[in-house]
């Protein structure tokens, strides 16, 4: 099909052409700009109207005037998509950054996606190990969940993410694992510190990353979480693998957003952010999840910093509107120097209940995180409490709850940048905070529960035979 070539440009601003129309076009549609000096550009067909139809152009509008010519190409953005893409680095817009060869595709897939029929979908389940206690125990990452974490400017959230990619896993025998990472609008000092880390640590064989720079193209960034998650549908649905997909920054995506809305003269919603920003991104988290017959999975976790640490801010607002909890990183934890600062209270997986407990974690996991969260709660609370009256002034109850509290933080909240905890050393670690409070008060937990993991018990099994226990309890 032979590609007319028109010089219909009335208007350029910001990343944006504004064409004549001619004939029709569609929405999505590649389109190749030349300039004036012969170079040449790509653009996307945002919006069309009647007389009107808007590009984006991908690499910025520097150079281009009315004297520039648009040629439409009839095609909409596509990856190419290929099980040799593991292990690789590639830009925001797919293209191999790692200077190895083109990817040879199998497969040219659009990069929207196809929504997935409600019916089609299997409910989240199954539990996917982080190494990390305070996600693991507490706030429970299953598969095909999406679990945000909500950060703020400063705190240790790229190094987290870069901790979970490592040492992310599913329990199982022959379950096969993979990690896709897409990293928007950071700069070239954490690209280098994200390529060395997947380099160095070996995680690379079983990932691919998506990098698009502070200096890309702001179109670009709102094509790289649909990169991803167009390779993580191939790799899932075609090669059977588990798959987890981190998002990092959404906030540097939602950013692009507005910039585009406003190049665009659109009316704006909250705080300057376009009315259809949920819209959009339901259309990247609802490409998380399980369907019936097919083996692999996807799960998201998507991380986002929450401008001025402002939770009601629009874009972690909308996000856990669509979301299945989140992990909330906390200021003052950061500054106390524990790593990673999770802070486990308002943090929530509503999806946890599903994927922990006998034959998915272990059969004491529900309870158990029941009462680690109302004593933790209890210690918090007390704080402010001593801050009034004073520690003398607590009953000695009070005082073992407040140091439940600093030792929960101190030794199960924080742990190594490179330790990995399998979820029954989380969980015994758990049992040994708890028996610093009195048996009487570990209300959430049944007896059987009690006999079985409490230190004081489990000891006594070791030292003694089955009926020697039963005379303990």
């Amino acid at each position: 099909m032979e590609m007319k070539e028109y010089k219909t440009i009335t208007q350029v601003a910001g990343p944006l052409v504004f064409v004549e129309k001619t004939e029709p076009v569609a929405y999505g549609e590649l389109v190749t700009l030349t300039l004036p000096d012969g170079s040449t550009r790509r653009g996307q067909v945002l919006d069309t109207s009647k007389d009107i139809v808007i590009v984006q152009v991908f690499e910025g509008t520097r150079g281009v005037d009315t004297t520039s010519t648009v040629r439409f190409t009839g095609d909409i953005v596509k990856l190419n998509c290929s099980q040799d893409m593991l292990g690789r680095i590639l830009s925001g817009s797919g293209e191999p950054i790692d200077g190895g060869p083109k990817i040879v595709p199998e497969e040219r897939r659009p990069i929207v996606g196809a929504a997935i029929n409600p019916y089609a979908r299997q409910y989240p389940r199954e539990f996917i190990q982080t190494g990390i206690s305070a996600i693991d125990g507490m706030n429970t990452l299953v598969r095909g969940q999406k679990l945000p974490i909500f950060s703020g400017s400063g705190l240790p959230h790229n190094d987290i993410a870069l901790q979970v990619a490592r040492q992310a896993k599913v329990r199982g025998e022959g379950e096969e694992f993979a990690v896709i990472f897409a990293a928007m609008g950071i700069t070239y000092e954490e690209a280098y510190q994200f390529m060395k880390e997947f380099e160095r640590t070996g995680a690379l064989e079983r990932a691919v990353v998506f990098l698009n720079l502070a200096n890309d193209p702001a179109i670009e960034r709102l094509l790289t979480p649909r990169m991803a998650l167009t390779a993580a549908e191939f790799l899932a649905y075609e090669y059977d693998l588990h798959i987890l997909v981190i998002l990092t920054d959404m906030t540097n995506y939602c950013e692009a957003l507005r910039e585009i809305s406003a190049a665009r003269e659109e009316v704006p919603g909250r705080r300057g952010y376009p009315g259809y920003m949920y819209t959009d991104l339901a259309t990247i988290y609802e490409r998380a999840g399980r369907i019936r017959g097919r083996k692999g999975t996807i799960t998201q976790m998507p991380i986002l910093t929450m401008p001025g640490d402002d939770i009601t801010h629009p874009i972690p607002d909308l996000t856990g509107y669509i979301t299945e909890g989140q992990i909330v990183l906390s200021r003052e934890l950061h500054a106390k120097g524990i790593y990673p600062p999770i802070n486990v209270l308002p943090s929530l997986s509503r999806l946890m209940k599903e994927g922990i407990g006998e034959g998915y974690t272990r059969d004491d996991h529900p309870q158990w995180n029941d009462q680690m969260y109302a004593a933790y709660a209890e210690g918090v609370d007390l704080r402010g409490l001593v801050a009034i009256v004073g520690e003398e002034a607590l009953s000695e109850r009070d005082r073992l709850f407040l140091k439940f509290a600093d030792e929960f933080e101190r030794r199960f909240v924080q742990q190594g940048r490179y330790e990995d905890r399998d979820i029954e050393y989380t969980l015994d670690l758990g049992w040994e905070l708890l028996s610093m409070l009195p048996e009487r008060e570990l209300t959430k937990v049944e007896r059987k529960f009690i006999e079985k993991y409490h230190p004081k018990y489990k000891k006594g099994a070791e030292a003694k035979p089955a009926e020697g226990e039963a005379e303990a309890s």
